[in-house]
């Protein structure tokens, strides 16, 4: 369970102050599907950062589990990231020196997985995402497409129960954002908590629930048709 009480943050801008969310009360079942939709600027990633423990609110509590989130120390508050979240990027943050198979493996070393299951878990998601031919291959060698499969193998190193996604299929060709759609649906049925930043009304329509934002506050709350 997610939840936000009176968060509110701000941000300053030389002299000026830009309030980039106020007063978001929202809760967030485990297993739930929920997209966050609203005009460029309205404060989407930054609620999306806030959630998942990479932008300390000005004011209100971020819980996860029943765990203040912003009351850890940074220490505790990373350990939680890493055990909680996946995160899932517009831009996809791949190390452009390092195969496809050991982009995947950063996470599991430091988390001090054995070389042996790292390699097995890493093959495991290559395989799932269809990259078994391209797990040798540096990011410049591969489609936009296929490096935001890299991503996502990356981000299930771990095994998320949370995952919190930031337009992840802006920069994809249709054809491409229908699959990544689709394996977040796939996530969600397995259990995963899945939060999708989107400005696409269709990718929105596979959520059980769309948040709007509007101007830094929540403007609505409801199911998706199909629920």
């Amino acid at each position: 369970m997610i939840q936000l009480k009176s968060v509110r943050k701000e941000y300053r801008l030389g002299k000026n102050k830009v309030q980039a969310l106020s007063n978001i009360n929202l809760e967030i079942p485990d297993g739930d599907f929920v997209s966050v939709v609203g005009s460029s600027g309205c404060g989407k990633s930054t609620l999306l950062l806030a959630m998942g423990g990479m932008l300390t609110p000005t004011e209100g509590e971020v819980r996860v589990n029943g765990q203040s989130l912003y009351d850890l120390s940074a220490e505790n508050r990373a350990r939680v990231r890493r055990e909680q979240f996946g995160f899932v990027f517009q831009t996809f943050n791949l190390i452009p020196y390092l195969t496809a198979r050991e982009n995947i493996e950063v996470p599991l070393f430091l988390e001090g997985v054995s070389e042996k299951e790292q390699k097995q878990r890493t093959e495991v998601l290559l395989e799932r995402l269809d990259l078994s031919e391209r797990m040798d291959h540096k990011p410049f060698e591969m489609s936009v497409g296929q490096q935001q499969r890299v991503a996502l193998a990356r981000m299930l190193a771990n095994d998320p129960k949370t995952i919190l996604a930031d337009e992840p299929t802006a920069n994809l060709d249709p054809e491409t954002a229908e699959t990544v759609m689709g394996f977040l649906k796939d996530l969600n049925r397995e259990g995963r908590t899945v939060v999708l930043v989107t400005h696409s009304p269709e990718a929105a329509k596979l959520a059980r629930r769309v948040v709007r934002l509007k101007e830094g506050r929540l403007a609505s709350d409801g199911l998706t048709e199909s629920n």
